[in-house]
């Protein structure tokens, strides 16, 4: 039999041991709150920065749809400036038909194509068009389109180019159109 102080002694052990667990499920009750504060805290973060996302992917796909608007809108102006610089041409080339109705000296008709023509050249090499030189110049597959061979005039002239059907342009240094011309043989 147990004495009467080993029993009192565990029923100290036994009071202790069930004040620990009382402070432990106490210190686990307090652990879990704080866990699941936590975990409350970690789901609004996440459910916050969901929507910063998807407001973000929203507005990228915004900007890139406008992007892509005023790129087809810029294409479809970008020859506005040019035609706008070619209307006061226009103007004197309806002008001069309606004098020439009436003339009866071609002479003044002559002088006007003449300042229309050249009008119609110095606008266009300001906004960036420029005359090909083709005539006496060797032939070359990259500007010069070769519609025929023909006997060349002189020894010199062979693999040049001796005749141009139509001039050759470029628009800001590149080829717009090729020349067309007879290559001597």
């Amino acid at each position: 039999m147990k004495r009467k102080e080993d029993v009192n002694s565990d029923i100290e052990n036994n009071d202790v041991q069930k004040e620990e667990a009382g402070h432990n499920q106490e210190a686990l009750s307090d652990s879990s709150i704080e866990l699941t504060d936590q975990v409350a805290k970690l789901e609004a973060e996440l459910t916050e920065s969901r929507d910063k996302y998807l407001r973000l992917y929203s507005e990228f796909e915004n900007f890139k749809k406008r992007v892509t608007k005023d790129r087809i809108e810029y294409t479809k102006m970008a020859g506005s400036e040019v035609f706008l610089s070619f209307l006061p041409i226009i103007d004197d080339l309806e002008r001069a038909l309606k004098s020439s109705e009436s003339a009866t000296d071609a002479q003044p008709i002559k002088e006007g194509i003449k300042l229309i023509y050249s009008k119609i050249k110095s606008i266009s090499e300001s906004k960036g068009l420029k005359e090909m030189v083709s005539l006496n110049q060797l032939f070359d597959a990259e500007l010069h389109d070769a519609i025929a061979n023909l006997p060349a005039p002189s020894e010199a002239m062979k693999g040049k180019v001796i005749e141009e059907i139509e001039k050759g342009y470029y628009f800001n240094d590149k080829v717009i159109r090729h020349a067309k011309v007879i290559v001597g043989n």
